[in-house]
């Protein structure tokens, strides 16, 4: 779990900590909701009122579910980052070299997040989608992002617990294991997640620079285990490392 992000607008932490407990679930009631989240029923209720107002979400028999004015504005930010747009052409021509599933994703706030995805033309369809978010230390794109940061920045994203949130039998969930991973990213240029986030799903993933090598993004492939043997993990690093170069050079 990743820290909580809070302002000095405790009404806007409280709309937006209502929109991540519903995007996890198929809709919630009231009372799931003010317990779920600690609140007072007085200000759930006036949040809740005002966000079905704004199309924020909506109502469905007793329970809430999130509104399409979240997507149509999520659609529309997506659309306004030119990081996508200037690597969709070549992540085209990653996807068709690689036959796998191809990711651009970039750190919003505290957690990665999926700005494009380019299906594998083979019939295996990995399960994620623009928009989704990830986990910094278990996802091969969030490990790739979070290896060029500061210790300083890094220790600000993950939780201030000891252990790491464990997803599969090989997630690193110890964190002096996973700052020698990152030094090794850093090292041999790509991120590898061994069917850490996902059980049977691998992924190496490489960072995008700027101009002042800061990393603005970072870009991925992904397949089953048998598509991304051992064996074959440099060569697709390299397709990988070419493809974040080209789009770095676009950017300048």
């Amino acid at each position: 779990m990743m820290k909580k992000i809070t302002t000095q607008v405790p009404a806007l932490d409280k709309v937006v900590d209502i929109c991540d407990y519903l995007s996890d679930k198929r809709g919630a009631t009231f009372t799931q909701i003010y317990q779920g989240l600690n609140m007072a029923k007085s200000t759930t209720s006036s949040l809740l009122s005002g966000m079905i107002t704004h199309g924020l979400i909506r109502q469905v028999g007793d329970k809430y579910c999130l509104g399409l004015r979240l997507y149509e504005l999520g659609n529309k930010a997506i659309q306004q980052f030119d990081i996508k747009n200037i690597a969709m052409p070549v992540l085209v021509n990653l996807r068709d070299s690689t036959e796998l599933t191809c990711h651009l994703g970039v750190l919003e706030g505290n957690t990665p997040i999926y700005l494009a995805k380019l299906e594998s033309p083979r019939a295996i369809v990995i399960r994620s989608w623009e928009g989704k978010r990830l986990s910094l230390h278990s996802s091969g794109l969030g490990k790739a992002l979070m290896a060029w940061l500061t210790d300083e920045e890094r220790n600000a994203l993950l939780t201030d617990e000891e252990t790491l949130p464990r997803y599969t039998d090989t997630t690193i969930t110890d964190k002096r294991q996973l700052g020698a991973e990152l030094a090794l990213i850093r090292q041999r240029g790509w991120a590898y997640d061994n069917e850490e986030d996902s059980q049977g799903v691998r992924c190496i993933a490489v960072p995008v620079f700027d101009a002042n090598l800061r990393v603005i993004a970072a870009i991925s492939v992904s397949g089953v285990s048998f598509q991304l043997p051992e064996n074959h993990h440099e060569e697709i690093a390299a397709m990988l490392a070419l493809a974040a170069r080209t789009i770095t050079d676009k950017i300048k």
